[in-house]
């Protein structure tokens, strides 16, 4: 659930270092060089970039642009094509079994381990190609004023994809915002350091 559904899970950053100006007028040309490339027509297992905030299937942002008052709204669009294992598990034996009748016929009784490995990639390649990639998109939200930025998701690995891209398009950091960072932040490393040692309360009804 994203930033316009009526609830959801968000992760909060802060940007680390100085925001130069001319990072913002770019961002529009940062978000389009980094845009999401579709996979529709491939056989690509993973594809992911910046689409508009307003619409996921607009990677070039005809619709609306990103800047929104003082903030600056994009989404990340991840696709990620899949087979099932059980699928490829089916496939695979048919494969062997042809190649076994196919060698018999050719008075072989041995399949290689290098041609089992190339018939295995041949049937997840045939597979891929047929299996529809499962869209996923995750909003995000930047406040130019304070350097603020939502991202809605609290999945690890979509973190470290935003925070990955994110660096890469705009040439900053992130630093995610958890109350370990926030107290560190906010009354120093040594005293956060304390906090460590805290022990939560026990609260009788």
């Amino acid at each position: 659930m994203g930033l316009l559904a009526a609830s959801g899970g968000f992760t909060r950053y802060r940007i680390v270092g100085e925001v130069k100006p001319d990072i913002l007028r770019e961002a529009p040309d940062r978000l389009k060089k980094y845009a999401f490339n579709d996979i529709d027509t491939t056989a690509d297992e993973r594809s992911f970039g910046w689409v508009a905030f307003e619409d996921y299937l607009d990677a070039e942002w005809r619709g609306a642009p990103p800047e929104k008052g003082h903030y600056l709204a994009f989404s990340l669009r991840l696709d990620t094509r899949r087979v099932s294992p059980a699928v490829f598990k089916k496939y695979l034996r048919l494969a062997i079994d042809q190649e076994k009748e196919h060698n018999q016929a050719s008075g072989k009784n041995f399949i290689s381990k290098d041609r089992k490995k190339e018939i295995a990639e041949r049937v997840k390649l045939s597979l891929l190609s047929r299996a529809l990639p499962i869209p996923a998109v995750f909003e995000a939200v930047w406040n130019t004023l304070d350097q603020v930025i939502w991202l809605a998701s609290t999945n690890g690995k979509v973190q470290t994809l935003f925070e990955d891209l994110f660096t890469m398009t705009f040439e900053l950091h992130l630093e995610p915002q958890t109350p370990a960072f926030l107290a560190e932040r906010l009354l120093g490393v040594e005293r956060a350091l304390a906090l460590e040692h805290v022990e939560p309360s026990q609260f009788a009804g």
